[in-house]
């Protein structure tokens, strides 16, 4: 499955600050309707990514019911993206990755 979506930055300030980009509610719906089949636990979506020229493989959150795509610091900083920066994202949905 590939997904092709824009979306905010935003920073999330927990214990482990990070910085996310929302999945959009229609594309979060087709996600809802995979996850089963490539989740590897709580409800996380392995994920090849893109933003800008720049690709990552992250997963996926699950958050109030949608989910959230994690940024990396080295692709904000390769792309020169600032919290509240709307970057466009393609998403590729990978099978569950393999116990350590």
């Amino acid at each position: 499955m590939e997904l092709e979506f824009s979306g905010e930055v935003w920073h999330w300030r927990g214990p482990s600050p990070y910085h996310f980009v929302t999945v959009p509610p229609p594309h979060a719906a087709e996600l809802e309707a995979v996850k089963r089949l490539v989740t590897y636990g709580w409800g996380m979506i392995p994920v090849a990514a893109r933003i800008g020229g720049t690709p990552f493989t992250t997963s996926l959150f699950a958050k109030d019911g949608g989910f959230v795509l994690p940024v990396k610091d080295a692709v904000r900083v390769r792309e020169g993206i600032e919290v509240g920066d709307t970057v466009e994202v393609h998403l590729t949905v990978e099978g569950p990755r393999p116990r350590r």
